[in-house]
């Protein structure tokens, strides 16, 4: 009996260091010490010798890679996770690159822009680009401002990724029929996301014009108030889910018309008193050329940058007042109604004094705990009031309350400290960043955190990912990100942080994404004095290093001309998961080709480690 039980211990200890010489390719500390105990295990003064029971060939070890890192009770994770809390008090810039091959790229092609032509021909597009990229399960949809195109992906219906299947058509097309401002105007800022959770398409188009005043006209709420219910702007919305409108191909008379019109709307005063509005288009199913129900909600305040995140109780959806004014709105929607073709409740919360709101954005399939409240993130500091730099991450927990929404949760902030950080060009609206050959300078947006923020769910661990744009010591620009860990309470805190900077380069607005291994990839814009802006691409494996980019830096496209005409640049990148294989991570950001007038994009798909056969 006693044989038994020393065989089986034996065997466990055997195949737990096995497994941690798969996982972790390089020499740890913690090498040593399992060494030395396995050394001290199977001495001559321990070692009993008995003969088999049984005897079989066991499965591939790299077969089972997947289920090890999906399962977060595994000795890989839990040994990360007792390798010590980080200190924000630290250095934690990484100056070098890293020592693992970078991503793979599987996919690659130009998206809206300069020379993009498509079934609908060709369009215009202005600065900056406001680049919105969602990846469903055939198809690969992109808004950039106030024009959309739709894309093969390759899989099951289609043997390539990246051929044109509609586009560049005005985003107002998907509200065709429904009458109002959202069918009439078609805004800037329109943004995408594919909510794989139900294989739902989501449309977000805010209406940056004052509206006539209505007969109901609603009122702004406050900061500190309970949450306020916006005004349906329809009556009876949704009604009956509609197609996706596919225009002709215009003539360029029809093309000019419609561009003087678009100056004369922006040059023209809008009406005294009344309010603006935000327009949500919700697919019925997968295919984004099927029928959309089509929401209008009233928006008493100027509904700048919204960035829509994926939630079970709701899609949420943060705006900004303005530049000017240190406000935010933390919106949500009723996503259940909307997914059923119901009538829904949009509600928002103001908060004064505060940085860009992002919420946190499902990555995967994994849900969050029943009930569990959103996680609301910003930066701190205060550009407007000069205080550039600081210590801290602040989150907010929101929940809404669909019953009787006055009772809906917003707590917070609550500080998290990191190391200390610089905005990169010291915020927004500067010109930062140089370019080869020219004195123009581009626009970091170094302020905020502008790309969406990740929630990702692997087993019983919940992490969120987060990045920003920083000054480094090296005297260009880097990339500070973190991951964040929930706790049984859902309660944040920090497990680990960093900033790539391996040179003096500067790379800025960064957009993350973690993939269901829980390898982080992150995509940005990159430039110098001699590196013509441009888009790269790099990430870590689950496991490696804390606090590391581990993957050498992959380039998506080098740029082949300098911005010229203005300052801003992008405002934001965006990644997508893949939710074929929650392994691919789809990427977008702009550049530039040479003796070209404005920029082009590059669309990207990305892949940290080979898919297991």
């Amino acid at each position: 009996m006693h044989l038994q039980i020393l065989d089986k211990v034996i065997l466990q200890i055997f195949l737990i260091y096995q497994m941690i010489l798969l996982i972790y390719s390089q020499k740890y500390l913690l090498f040593p010490l399992i060494s030395l105990l396995s050394l001290n295990l199977f001495s001559q003064s321990n070692l009993i010798i008995s003969k088999s029971l049984k005897n079989d060939t066991s499965q591939v070890i790299s077969s089972l890679i997947d289920s090890m890192f999906v399962d977060n009770q595994n000795l890989a994770f839990a040994l990360m996770n007792d390798l010590g809390k980080p200190n924000p008090t630290e250095n934690i810039e990484q100056t070098n690159q890293g020592s693992r091959p970078p991503a793979e790229i599987v996919a690659s092609f130009d998206g809206l822009g300069y020379g993009f032509k498509g079934p609908q021909g060709q369009a215009s597009y202005r600065n900056p680009s406001d680049n919105s990229l969602a990846v469903g399960r055939d198809h690969i949809v992109q808004i950039v401002n106030s024009r959309m195109a739709i894309f093969s992906k390759k899989g099951v219906k289609y043997d390539v990724s990246g051929q044109v299947l509609y586009g560049p058509v005005e985003t107002k097309n998907v509200f065709r029929g429904f009458g109002g401002p959202c069918e009439q105007l078609n805004n800037g800022d329109a943004v995408v996301r594919y909510d794989q959770l139900a294989d739902r398409w989501l449309i977000v188009m805010p209406i940056f014009t004052r509206l006539a005043p209505r007969d109901y006209e609603p009122t702004a709420g406050k900061n500190g108030e309970p949450a306020t219910l916006n005004i349906p702007g329809r009556s009876g919305q949704p009604g009956q889910a509609e197609p996706l409108f596919i225009p002709d191909k215009p003539t360029l008379l029809e093309l000019a018309e419609k561009d003087s019109l678009r100056r004369i709307r922006r040059k023209s005063q809008n009406p005294e008193g009344g309010s603006y509005c935000m327009c949500y288009a919700i697919s019925t199913g997968p295919d984004p050329f099927g029928s959309y129900y089509r929401y209008e909600f009233a928006r008493p305040l100027f509904p700048d940058y919204p960035r829509p995140a994926i939630w079970p109780d709701g899609y949420y959806v943060p705006t900004s007042t303005g530049d000017n004014i240190i406000q935010k709105h933390a919106s949500v929607v009723e996503r259940e109604e909307m997914l059923k073709g119901n009538p829904a409740k949009e509600l928002s919360f103001i908060i004064d004094d505060v940085n860009f709101l992002n919420n946190a954005d499902i990555d995967g399939y994994q849900l969050p705990p029943n009930g569990a409240a959103n996680i609301m993130l910003a930066t701190g500091g205060s550009q407007l009031n000069n205080i550039f730099t600081d210590d801290g991450i602040y989150a907010w927990k929101i929940k809404p309350n669909w019953t009787n929404p006055k009772l809906s949760i917003l707590e917070g902030p609550k500080k998290i400290e990191v190391t200390e950080y610089h905005y990169q060009g010291d915020g927004q609206l500067k010109n930062s960043v140089p370019q080869p050959g020219t004195d123009q300078k581009l626009d970091t947006q170094g302020d905020k955190i502008m790309s969406r923020v990740i929630y990702r769910r692997i087993g019983e661990q919940q992490s969120i990912v987060a990045v920003h744009s920083v000054k480094t010591s090296l005297g260009g620009g880097g990339i500070r990100w973190y991951e964040f860990r929930l706790d049984d309470h859902q309660d944040i805190t920090l497990f680990q942080q960093g900033t790539f900077a391996p040179d003096s380069l500067y790379r800025w607005l960064p957009s993350p994404a973690m993939d269901r291994m829980g390898n982080i990839g992150i995509g940005y814009s990159i430039s110098s004095q001699d590196v013509f802006p441009g888009q790269r691409f790099t990430g870590r494996i689950a496991g490696d290093a804390l606090g590391i980019m581990t993957l050498k830096e992959a380039v998506l496209v080098d740029g082949e001309a300098s911005q010229t005409n203005t300052l801003r640049w992008e405002d934001y990148t965006q990644t997508a998961m893949d939710p074929s294989d929650d392994l691919t991570i789809w990427y977008v950001g702009d550049y530039l080709k040479k003796g070209s007038s404005s920029y082009s994009t590059r669309i990207g798909a990305f892949r940290l480690q080979k898919k297991q056969q």
